[in-house]
């Protein structure tokens, strides 16, 4: 029996998702929970298991393609026998003769018999019921099966269309590749048909485009015989033809999906929910610099990265527990204000595929490093685009860390759903005033956006202070503990 599997919904309410990786191709065999996609939801990348054990028949979706929740994703044999509760019954007999139309879907029955079919349980979610919108059929191949029709079998609305499909040739299958490779295809007037793909299993890629167009260009270019350099240069052609290089396009357009989608979503929802206040505060960190170079220094603290950020969290942590205000959330719909008893604290994580912020669970429980430790695996996690979506949920506030672009200040927008967020800038070493004298001393600049509807002023310019205390004298955590 051959089953479709039908993209699930991956626990995130998300509608549709993006085929990053296949790990089968057609003809393979699996087994019951085998890793067979990586797939891009709004927020990470997630392995996603296969629901049947059998022999892979048809992919529905190639890499780099976006595809519905509920839409067919791959066909599996199962081996298993049809029963007659997985065929169609029989349509009911009529007094008068009823024309019948065409058997279009005759040329894939198995697949068409299991829809009715429920699907096992897979690790982690239940197979979803076929809900979702299909993914419409390429036209050639539907035009193929519709001029197979016999003419006198077909319904009288289409009977005239099809036959004048009959009179033309079939369309081929269109060259694999990607929306957003097709796009730049029609945008550079390179045809598809004449590319080889070079990517896996044929599949055309971006530069194999861009390689085309080149060597299109490249090709029609003809140097005219110039007289002289004003004649050259009253011709219609570009000055800048004489270095013989190829223009750049005059614009690049990229899909706005993934990551990116989500992140504007997020980031237009707060902006417009939430009434932002930034304060500023530069505070000498010399005497943490000095701490860290003695953990660096320390053999009894090899393999730990404790780094300025790692103490950073560590005094937000201390911080919030003596203003809670900060660690809350706003609910519109029961109309109270949530505060949280433990810091769920969001590290942002600057990826390939954007911004993503997943947060460390009971974060005041650690200790600085035992953060440290969490911080390191997190960064990792999120670059190699592992991140979890339970690891993305359920944060409190955020550090985001700007200091590492070399810049100083900014004003950070909230995640959805938190009350403040504390961006930390580079570490400086510029003159200061130190007990009554200018010195060299090493100086970083805090910067904290909260929602004004949870914090006020006195309460986020109290939140700041103690985190820049701690910063500029690490033993005062001590006193605050």
């Amino acid at each position: 029996m051959i089953r479709d599997f039908p993209l699930p919904d991956l626990g995130e309410g998300l509608t549709e998702s993006e085929i990053v990786a296949w790990r089968v191709a057609v003809g393979d065999r699996v087994e019951l929970n085998q890793i067979i996609a990586d797939v891009e939801t709004a927020k990470a990348v997630v392995e996603l298991p296969s629901p049947y054990a059998g022999v892979i028949t048809a992919l529905h979706a190639a890499e780099g393609e976006t595809i519905d929740v509920g839409a067919p994703l791959f066909s599996c044999d199962t081996g298993e026998p049809v029963t007659e509760s997985d065929v169609p019954a029989p349509p009911v007999a009529s007094a008068e003769p009823v024309a019948t139309p065409a058997p279009v879907e005759s040329a894939a029955p198995a697949v068409e018999a299991t829809e009715a079919a429920p699907g096992p349980n897979l690790v982690g979610y239940g197979a979803a019921a076929e809900t979702g919108p299909k993914r419409r059929a390429r036209a050639g191949l539907h035009s193929a099966a519709a001029s197979t029709a016999p003419a006198e079998t077909a319904p009288s609305h289409v009977a005239a269309h099809d036959a004048t499909v009959t009179e033309v040739e079939p369309l081929a299958e269109r060259p694999r590749s990607t929306p957003p490779v097709r796009k730049l295809a029609r945008d550079l007037g390179v045809d598809l048909q004449a590319v080889a793909g070079t990517g896996e299993r044929g599949l055309i890629t971006r530069d194999d485009v861009e390689a085309a167009a080149s060597a299109s260009t490249s090709g029609a270019r003809i140097s005219p015989p110039v007289e002289s350099l004003g004649e050259f240069l009253t011709d219609s052609t570009h000055p800048a033809d004489l270095t013989g290089r190829q223009q750049p396009p005059a614009e690049t357009r990229i899909p706005i999906r993934g990551v990116r989608k989500h992140t504007a979503a997020a980031m237009v929802r707060s902006a417009f929910t939430a009434p932002h206040v930034t304060e500023f505060l530069t505070v000498d960190v010399t005497a943490t610099m000095q701490l860290l170079r003695g953990i660096r220094d320390d053999r009894a603290f090899a393999g730990h990265k404790v780094t300025p950020l790692a103490v950073v969290a560590k005094a937000l942590c201390i911080a919030a527990r003596r203003t809670p205000d900060v660690n809350s959330r706003w609910d519109e719909e029961a109309q109270e204000i949530v505060q949280f008893g433990g810091v769920n604290l969001g590290i942002a994580a600057a990826t390939e595929r954007g911004l993503v912020v997943p947060n460390i669970k009971g974060a005041e429980a650690m200790t600085l490093v035992e953060l440290a430790d969490a911080i390191t695996a997190l960064a990792d996690t999120a670059r190699a685009g592992r991140t979890q979506p339970a690891d993305l949920a359920g944060g409190t506030i955020s550090i985001t860390n700007i200091g590492v672009f070399g810049i100083d200040a900014g004003t950070p927008i909230l995640n959805p759903g938190e009350a403040a967020i504390l961006a930390m800038g580079a570490v400086r070493r510029q003159p200061w005033e130190y007990q009554g004298e200018i010195a060299l001393r090493e100086l970083m600049t805090l910067s904290l956006s909260f929602d004004h509807r949870l914090v006020d002023g006195a309460q986020g310019s109290r939140f700041l202070a103690d985190i820049g205390a701690i910063l500029r004298e690490p033993g005062l955590a001590l006193t605050m503990a």
